[in-house]
């Protein structure tokens, strides 16, 4: 890893390094890892101390698998390998990785907003990677552990980054752009998320846009026009935001747009450098957004009209986030890693035009603040105006959606449950073959497992 020796690591991170010779100390790490199972040789190994495990107890045992050494907080004089002792092992990483990052001196994209994060950096980095060697975000490393990780994951081939950025309190946004630094500053939306600490759609937009703090000098700003919130942005330090949406006064908008059920969605996008007729091969109306997001980007770095429409049509749906799948005796709609209320809406906007009866299996949506059971009546009323055919839901807070769903329309089938293993539990005797089923809720109600279930019963029957 460019620049990262044990010397020039312990110097980044104010440490102390122990047990190492001149030879030594010049060596650079491999990897950098918090992850005691992925360590290979020469890596780094961060111990960060967790409310259930603590990684200074698997520092022995990575030594003994190859690792050139270890960051700690402590002070180890039983060990006799090299190791680099801080005062926080989670500042260091953080330090490291912006170190890093600058050393590489590559382009970054900065992702953030309420709803649709993912999904806009999976279209923009499949756009990207038509002309670059392009490093994207994986899962949900996009916190404050999570990005320098992503970081880390670069080689000196790698031509540019596009690193998804989540928070859910003030100031950590500051914090993760100081990492990130990028030149290309995206903002998908402000919706209705993390309020318990936000307040409202205000405090987000305030949150969100310190990614501003550390933009880089002459960099991009590409946001959401469509965005009542986003619209007051008007100039950065000199930079004027490239906008894209539906409405054609936006730089970037879309027409002839046409919902071609599971299919995807085919449109016309406009630029200024010309339009194009795309087919999204994902569906639902945010993934038009995501398209037009991806296409400013794309000119942004220099990419002709036509390698943007292939990075647009080459897009791969991801576990958990709108992935569809065709099992025999369902239609499973798997969009179970987080929700709130904006994303519920959309995707069941999604469901009512699916094949056979189209169910919904709902659970709660955290950190919503004061409003959090108005939110879910919220969503519930929508639920029973849509157009789908029944509604099961789980948790505490999904009463409160399942009571408005079956006020806004007492034809439809609705069941609430106290919790996700009863809502298992008689899943079986709800559903019916040939039904098109959406499971969603946020990710502590852990409703993958229902999606496991419905793969598993499947290929059981």
């Amino acid at each position: 890893m460019k620049g990262l020796t044990l010397k020039e690591i312990t110097r980044v991170c104010g440490g102390v390094l122990h047990n190492c010779g001149k030879e030594l100390e010049n060596r650079e790490v491999s990897a950098v890892t918090t992850d005691s199972r992925k360590v290979e040789k020469d890596a780094l190994f961060v111990a960060i101390p967790g409310a259930r495990v603590d990684g200074h107890s698997f520092i022995p045992q990575v030594m003994k698998n190859g690792a050139l050494a270890a960051l700690t907080e402590r002070e180890l004089p039983e060990l006799d390998t090299p190791y680099i002792q801080t005062v926080s092992s989670l500042q260091a990483v953080k330090d490291l990785a912006e170190f890093y990052l600058q050393q590489l001196q590559i382009p970054v994209v900065g992702i953030t907003g309420s709803v649709g994060k993912t999904s806009t950096k999976e279209m923009i980095a499949s756009i990207l990677s038509q002309r670059y060697r392009t490093l994207k975000t994986e899962g949900n490393f996009n916190n404050e552990l999570g990005l320098p990780l992503t970081v880390f994951r670069l080689r000196d081939d790698d031509e540019i980054a596009v690193l998804e950025m989540g928070i859910s309190d003030f100031g950590e946004m500051h914090r993760l752009a100081k990492i990130a630094r990028p030149d290309t500053a995206v903002l998908t939306n402000i919706g209705w998320c993390h309020l318990e600490n936000l307040k409202d759609r205000d405090g987000i937009l305030r949150a969100k846009t310190e990614i501003f703090d550390y933009l880089r000098e002459n960099g991009h700003i590409v946001l959401n026009g469509d965005d009542d919130k986003l619209a007051t942005v008007q100039e950065v330090r000199g930079i004027r935001p490239v906008r894209f949406g539906l409405d054609s006064g936006n730089e970037y908008y879309a027409d002839q747009i046409e919902p071609q059920g599971f299919r995807g969605i085919r449109c016309t996008l406009h630029t200024p450098q010309g339009s194009l007729s795309v087919q999204i091969p994902m569906p639902g109306s945010h993934m038009v957004y995501n398209a037009l997001a991806g296409a400013a980007v794309g000119q942004i770095y220099g990419l002709t009209l036509e390698e943007i429409r292939e990075g647009i049509e080459s897009l791969e749906p991801v576990a958990g986030r709108f992935h569809i799948i065709e099992t025999e005796n369902y239609t499973v709609i798997d969009d179970c890693y987080n929700a709130n209320p904006v994303s519920m809406k959309a995707s069941l906007n999604v469901l009512k035009d699916g094949p056979g009866r189209r169910v919904a299996v709902l659970g709660d949506m955290g950190e919503l603040g004061t409003e959090e059971r108005e939110l879910h009546r919220q969503v519930g009323s929508f639920a029973g105006g849509c157009g789908i055919d029944a509604l099961y839901c789980a948790g505490p807070l999904s009463e409160a959606m399942a009571e408005a769903a079956h006020a806004a329309n007492p034809e439809m089938e609705v069941a609430h449950f106290a919790d996700r293993d009863a809502l298992l539990e008689k899943l079986p005797g709800l559903l019916q073959k040939g039904d098109t089923i959406l499971v969603k809720a946020s990710h502590f109600m852990e409703y993958g497992k229902i999606v496991e279930w419905l793969e598993h019963v499947s290929d059981q029957q």
